[in-house]
């Protein structure tokens, strides 16, 4: 005999409360948080720039989360520090990973550092959203490249360099990927162009005596030094250059790592007169600017500057927040796709989109620091650049195709 379920009472009043207590499930679930990662340098060399990205990348989750979270969810961030160490980057990306369960991280500073935790996150389908200029030379599906391609930078400043005059250019460097991989970019364009490599030197990274680079620098007798110091080897640099009597305005210095919190760390004094080329200067003169200078200011301090490093930080937040919602997933597949087909959005760098190739498309600047440490934006790229990972006089041939 088959009996209705239906008409037992007992039944139908046992199958209510396990409906009820999985939609509450169902409800606990969509309320938990979703967890993100920042992974930055707190301590060693790479403090002195790294903190400032945290920070901005935890104003813009504060605003995400203000405004509501990601798919009806909040976001917690999950902090950890890279302590300048790319072994320490690569571990800490695994725990985000595996013990904390991110659905995607911000952070990296130096390529070391990035190099590190590439086999992580395409180990375990995760997805690194890296906010610093670099070589290029790379090409993954599983790192959104928000910081400037050489094309982005360092080659715009070289063409700031040839339209000024300078000729004789010398290279200096910490010694680690981005550096040597940059300069060895800027010589087969240097040479291309006809201008001349005075020298080429590189020092550990976190170094401090340069000693030997001033003899070499001096004896070399160039017009202009392109420097990819990073971290506070550069206050070593400039005060040791100074106290040989080669201030930036006897010798002109062009920096790709040094912006508004280092030379206010450094001293203004010390480095004004010196150029950096950047996709964002704290100067720049618009509405969206202010309204995030005013917002870091009041979480962090009054007296705070912002650069271009912590500016991508703060939009890769808010881009990967508009690409969840384009996706409807936290999916990092879904969302990096998403993310490429997001229209050019105003920003407070400007017009800036994801190109195909998960790089950024952006607008180059050149700046001199003044007796402030602000810059004075001397120059700018006619229009937002497209990102070429691939130099096609350094490596002729190789492409970038992400699907």
């Amino acid at each position: 005999m088959i009996r209705s379920l239906n008409a037992n009472p007992s039944w139908r009043h046992a199958a209510s409360v396990a409906c009820a207590a999985v939609s509450l499930a169902a409800l606990a679930s969509a309320a938990e948080p979703v967890k993100v990662g920042v992974l930055q340098s707190l301590t060693g060399t790479m403090a002195i720039s790294e903190v400032t990205v945290k920070n901005a990348e935890i104003l813009a989750i504060d605003e995400i989360n203000a405004s509501g979270g990601v798919l009806g969810r909040k976001l917690q961030p999950v902090v950890e520090d890279g302590a300048s160490d790319p072994a320490m980057f690569s571990q800490k990306a695994q725990k985000l990973i595996q013990q904390d369960k991110v659905v995607t991280v911000f952070g990296g500073w130096t390529s070391a550092s990035r190099k590190a935790m590439l086999p992580v996150f395409e180990r375990f389908h995760n997805l690194l959203w890296y906010p610093v200029q670099f070589e290029g030379n790379e090409c993954s599906p599983n790192i959104m490249y928000s910081g400037a391609q050489p094309n982005q930078q360092i080659l715009p400043a070289l063409d700031w360099a040839k339209e000024k005059g300078y000729k004789r250019i010398f290279l200096l460097g910490s010694d680690y990927v981005f550096p040597r991989t940059a300069n060895l970019i800027l010589k087969k364009h240097i040479v291309h162009d006809g201008l001349t490599v005075a020298g080429e030197e590189y020092v550990p990274l976190g170094g401090t005596d340069f000693s030997a680079v001033i003899t070499k620098i001096r004896q070399a007798h160039p017009e202009i030094i392109f420097n990819t110091l990073n971290g506070d080897s550069n206050v070593s640099f400039f005060k040791q250059m100074a106290a040989t009597g080669m201030p930036p305005s006897k010798l002109p210095v062009m920096s790709f790592s040094i912006a508004e919190p280092e030379a206010q760390a450094m001293g203004p004094s010390l480095v004004a007169g010196s150029y950096a080329a950047w996709n964002y200067f704290q100067t720049l003169n618009n509405a969206l600017n202010k309204k995030f200078i005013a917002a870091y200011r009041a979480r962090f301090g009054a007296n705070s500057v912002v650069d271009d490093p912590m500016v991508h930080g703060y939009v890769d937040v808010l881009i990967w927040a508009a690409a969840v919602k384009k996706a409807g997933s936290l999916d990092p597949n879904a969302v990096r796709k998403a993310a490429v087909q997001l229209a050019a959005i105003d920003s407070v760098m400007g017009s800036i989109k994801f190109a195909p190739n998960q790089s950024l498309v952006q607008t180059a600047f050149v700046g001199q620091l003044d007796s402030a440490g602000m810059f004075k934006i001397l120059w700018q790229s006619k229009q937002p650049l497209m990102p070429e990972p691939y130099d096609a006089l350094a490596f002729p041939g190789k492409t970038c195709v992400i699907r």
